[in-house]
């Protein structure tokens, strides 16, 4: 069987050296070339050993050879690549948020970037939009925050089998530092962040828009009320969120358990847990664990996710979005 060529375009960041080691064992993908801006010029291995690769990190010039091209830049960097690349004929997996939201006033006020209204792509969270995914030639891959959050909400908003109605969402969501990225700012040192928690963005944070949008509504005239609190906490790697969800009925605690598991019946990387998740039971691997904490007869429901923030929040998504828009098993390369 044919195997396809495959890029990235910002490899030597933490999400770019995940996917780099991702791809490198991936059975039905060749990892082509590996592009950086800062670093071109050095290996792989010199920057991570534990990849054991010997490839060099290169300048992009443009160069349209591989058949799949992933790109793990900052915000804005992506926004004139990403039409190039698909004119070009390739498939596109863009993990930055360019090209996550629908509405370019929104972009505009989160992400302080002008955006085309025409540059609109299949926003690739798989257990949502499988379909569109496999149809699809460019993926905007979901945040990591986003993530965590939605993939918690989801049966909630988007459940066919859910008749009931969500009047409130309180979510407090804490990230390791890795998902800052690998530049160095003082805040995220050893001595700043060791025995430390701090709040951020609060309010503000740019995956709000992408939460409400992919769950029927907007950050600008939601249908709920809706607060995100995200917080930096002092672990290298993964998302622990915890959502506080109000709806409009009393709630049987059986009812809402069987509404999850039908739910994700079919979705590979959601584990709906029957007892407390933690960072450690997903932490190196592409899984989602849902875990509903508490369900009380007035319609409170507490519901715990734990991810990975470099994997099911970034890379291993990615890859996931690779492996349905190629037709293989979306698992492929992800397990073990």
């Amino acid at each position: 069987m044919k195997k396809y060529s495959v890029s990235i375009i910002g490899a030597s960041g933490y999400s770019g050296a995940e996917l780099t080691r991702l791809l490198l064992r991936h059975p039905m993908v060749e990892l082509q070339e590996l592009y950086a801006f800062s670093n071109a010029g050095n290996r792989v291995s010199d920057l991570y050993a534990a990849l054991h690769c010997d490839k060099v990190y290169k300048p992009y010039n443009g160069e349209t050879e591989s058949d799949i091209y992933f790109l793990a830049l900052p915000h804005g960097e992506a926004l004139q690549l990403v039409p190039s690349l698909v004119a070009a004929g390739k498939m596109v997996i863009d993990l930055s948020g360019d090209f996550r939201l629908n509405n370019p006033v929104e972009h505009k006020a989160f992400y302080k970037q002008d955006k085309s209204p025409s540059a609109v792509m299949t926003y690739g969270m798989p257990e949502l939009f499988r379909e569109d995914i496999i149809n699809a030639r460019a993926i905007s891959n979901p945040g990591c925050y986003a993530t965590s959050i939605i993939l918690g909400l989801a049966p909630l908003f988007l459940g066919t089998e859910s008749s009931m109605t969500v009047r409130a969402v309180n979510c407090t969501s804490t990230s390791g530092i890795s998902g800052a990225g690998r530049s160095s700012k003082t805040e995220l040192s050893f001595s700043e962040m060791s025995e430390n928690i701090r709040a951020y963005k609060v309010g503000v944070h740019q995956h709000t828009p992408e939460i409400m949008q992919t769950l029927g509504t907007s950050a600008t005239n939601p249908s709920f009320d809706f607060t995100f609190t995200p917080m930096i906490g002092a672990l290298i790697r993964g998302i622990y969120s915890v959502l506080n969800v109000q709806l409009d009925r009393p709630a049987d605690a059986d009812d809402i358990a069987s509404l999850y598991q039908k739910f994700y019946q079919n979705a590979p990387f959601v584990c709906v847990r029957s007892s407390m998740t933690e960072i450690k039971h997903v932490a190196h691997t592409n899984f989602c664990d849902v875990h509903l904490a508490h369900v009380t007869a007035s319609g409170s429901l507490v519901i715990v996710t734990a991810i990975d923030n470099l994997l099911k929040g970034a890379a291993g998504q990615a890859i996931q979005n690779m492996n349905l828009m190629l037709g293989f098993d979306e698992s492929t390369g992800l397990l073990g």
